[in-house]
């Protein structure tokens, strides 16, 4: 059962480009030479790079409500709707500690790793369609702002908002202990950016984009642009409060972020389906998840067998270093690794193969 009925060519062009994005700046050729735009916050702080994910959550969001609540406004039996949500839901996370896995056994320095990005995804893929099922948006709406002030308040309650001591990091450390993907060394306590706690704040990121999707059906872009201009504001005067932190993802990190996903939204609607213009992403959208992992595995394997390392030595930084410095050829060995995948998911949409997760 397919859960995606409604499309709007706006929606798959975001996913499509958060994909392209993600792909990017998960794949440097040097980590230790990587421009700041493409790098996330050390802790505090909020780069371009850190609008990614929560930007990829929101189209999450907006999807479940164009393709879920428009069948169940409908009268669809909710049983079949909920069942197929939580197994697609499963797959995704699944995929997530393959590549956890594959990353694990690819990277000598590794250690295994149960949290990840598929797996914040699938959460919180299930966690809105359940939402989108048994609930009304209103209700959504307030389950969100329960969700930001009630986390808010329980950092605010764990004490100090820095590495290793906040209680997501506490919390991390005392439920999956050193499977996560960071451990202080002197004192033992874990951290995970997508730890556990911390989904919590991402489920509103997702709920805001659910919010925003019942404005899209409505084709009202003028609440778009209003949230956009809220959202942002509000994030930007709560910092005193809750510094924007995507490892923490603190409200004002939700709110800002959220922000920006809701203007780059109503820009995309108006600009692709309102005016029919053509802009590139969405054959990376229509294959989002295919494109992701698969780029994973890529370089996992190429790691593996120990191409990795010489193959970017001999075609980017012998040559570039000299006239441009070690951060041009870092970022090409990326933007090939976004050219090549393009090629791939361009190849599939033509053919017309879509890999469901």
């Amino acid at each position: 059962m397919t859960l995606n009925k409604v499309r709007y060519a706006s929606v798959d062009v975001i996913r499509g480009l958060a994909v392209a994005a993600m792909i990017q700046v998960n794949n440097p050729g040097d980590w230790g030479h990587v421009w700041w735009p493409l790098e996330h916050a050390q802790w505090n702080g909020c780069t371009p790079t850190d609008l990614i994910f929560p930007l990829f959550l929101f189209v999450v969001g907006v999807s479940v409500s164009l393709a879920i609540v428009p069948r169940i406004e409908a009268g669809a039996e909710h049983a079949p709707i909920r069942h197929a949500a939580l197994r697609r839901a499963a797959r995704i996370a699944g995929l997530g500690l393959l590549l956890n896995l594959m990353a694990w056994i690819a990277i000598p320095e590794a250690h295994l790793r149960l949290p990840g990005v598929l797996q914040r995804i699938g959460i919180c893929f299930a966690a809105a369609a359940l939402l989108a099922i048994d609930t009304r948006p209103r209700t959504r709406d307030v389950i969100g702002v329960l969700l930001l002030t009630g986390y808010g308040a329980l950092l605010l309650a764990g004490g100090s908002l820095d590495p290793w001591v906040n209680i997501v990091s506490r919390v991390d450390t005392a439920v999956l202990g050193n499977v996560v993907y960071t451990t202080d060394p002197a004192t033992g306590r874990g951290h995970d950016p997508e730890g556990l706690l911390a989904t919590l704040p991402a489920l509103a990121t997702t709920l805001l984009g659910m919010r925003a999707g019942t404005w899209l059906r409505a084709g009202d872009t003028r609440r778009l642009l209003v949230a956009a201009v809220v959202c942002a504001v509000a994030g930007w005067l709560l910092q005193p409060l809750w510094p924007f932190n995507k490892n923490l993802w603190t409200p004002s990190y939700v709110l800002w972020s959220g922000g920006w996903s809701f203007a780059l939204l109503a820009l995309f609607h108006v600009l692709i389906d309102k005016r029919g213009w053509k802009l590139p992403g969405r054959a990376f959208g229509v294959n989002a998840v295919a494109a992701y992992a698969g780029s994973g595995l890529m370089v996992y394997l190429l790691i593996w067998l120990g191409i990795a390392a010489p193959l970017y030595q001999l075609a980017f930084a012998s040559w570039m270093t000299p006239l441009f410095g070690p951060y041009v050829p870092s970022a090409a060995w990326g933007v090939v690794f976004v050219a090549i995948w393009l090629l791939i998911v361009r190849w599939m949409d033509k053919r017309g193969i879509y890999l469901k997760v």
